[in-house]
C-alpha cells in the first residue's frame, strides 16, 4: 500500500511564550504544500523493516519517525510486522515538515492497511505524541496553528488560490532547539488571523516568521535568497517553519534563479 505525504510551509510565524513543558506557544498559518511529496511503500513482512532511499537518506534510518508511528500503534492493536520504504523527494532540516508528514502518513496507511477504524480524533491524539506539527497532516487542510502548533484551526484563504511557490534550500542545517533559545518570545499586536484578512500583497510588510531575526543575521545567505526571490516577482516570501528553506509566492509560473549552486534544491510549483 503506497502513500504520498506531502510537505507544508508556515506564513508567519509568532513564537508568544515559552511554556512550562519546555515547549513554546505559537500562532503560524501552515499551509499543505501537496505537489512536493515523498513516497512511502508498507507491506506485511516476517520482520519489522524500514528502508530509505532518496535525499538524505542514510540520515533516516536511525530512530525513523516512520518506525516510531509504527510502534506506537503496534502497542495497542498488535499489528504484525511490516516492511516500511520510504524514498525522500522533501529535503530534511529544512522546516517543511518533511518528516512529520512521513509519520502521520504511516499512521494513516497502517490503519488503512489493517482495518483499524481508527477515528480521525484518535488519530491526531497519535500523531501529536509524534511531533507538535503533526497533527496538521492529518486532515492536511490549510491550517492556523495555536499551542504548540497541535491546536488547528482550518481556514480557507482565497488569495492562495491559483498561486505559485518557489521553494529554495540552500546546503545550511539549523538546530531546531537552538533556534528556539536565541528567540526572544512576545505576545504580537496584532492576532495572525486578523492579519491574514489583509490583501496578500500588504503580506510583505506585516507577516513575520520570528525566527528571521535570529536566523539571517547568523546565516546571511538566507537572507539574500529571500531577496532574490523578491526580485524574481514574488508577492510574499518568508523562511519556513525553523528551517533552512525559503519560499515565494508568485502570481505567474516563476524561473529558477539561475545564479544559485548546483547543490541547492529548488522545486516550484502550484499551491
Amino acid at each position: 500500500m503506497i502513500n504520498f505525504p506531502n510537505c507544508k510551509i508556515n506564513i508567519g510565524l509568532q513564537i508568544i511564550a515559552k511554556r512550562k513543558d519546555g515547549f513554546h506557544t505559537i500562532e503560524t498559518l501552515f499551509v499543505p504544500v501537496k505537489g512536493l511529496c515523498d513516497i512511502l511503500e508498507i507491506q506485511e513482512s516476517n520482520q519489522l523493516q524500514f528502508t530509505c532511499s532518496g535525499l538524505n537518506a542514510e540520515h533516516l534510518i536511525t530512530d525513523n519517525i516512520c518506525v516510531r508511528a509504527y510502534q506506537l500503534l503496534q502497542n495497542v492493536y498488535k499489528l504484525p510486522p511490516v516492511h516500511i520504504f520510504l524514498h525522500k523527494n522533501i529535503p530534511i532540516g529544512a522546516g517543511l515538515g518533511g518528516g512529520s508528514s512521513d509519520g502521520v502518513s504511516t499512521l494513516l496507511l497502517l490503519n488503512k492497511l489493517f482495518d483499524l477504524q481508527i477515528k480521525t480524533e484518535v488519530l491526531k491524539s497519535y500523531a501529536e505524541r509524534l511531533g507538535s506539527d503533526c497533527a496538521l497532516f492529518i486532515e492536511n487542510m490549510i491550517s492556523i496553528g495555536s499551542m504548540k502548533g497541535n491546536v488547528l484551526q482550518p481556514i480557507e484563504l482565497f488569495d492562495l488560490k491559483e498561486k505559485y511557490i518557489y521553494i529554495i534550500k540552500p546546503p545550511i542545517h539549523i538546530n531546531t532547539a537552538e533556534a528556539y533559545t536565541m528567540v526572544q518570545p512576545m505576545k504580537p499586536s496584532h492576532s495572525l488571523k486578523s492579519l491574514l484578512q489583509k490583501p496578500i500583497y500588504q503580506w510583505k510588510n506585516i507577516l513575520y516568521n520570528d525566527f528571521e531575526k535570529w536566523i539571517f543575521p547568523k546565516f546571511p545567505e538566507l537572507q539574500s535568497i529571500k531577496g532574490m526571490l523578491y526580485d524574481q516577482g514574488a508577492i510574499y516570501a518568508s523562511l519556513s517553519g525553523s528551517g533552512s528553506s525559503l519560499y515565494g509566492i508568485f502570481d505567474a509560473l516563476p524561473m529558477k534563479i539561475p545564479s544559485l549552486n548546483s547543490d541547492y534544491f529548488q522545486w516550484i510549483g502550484k499551491l
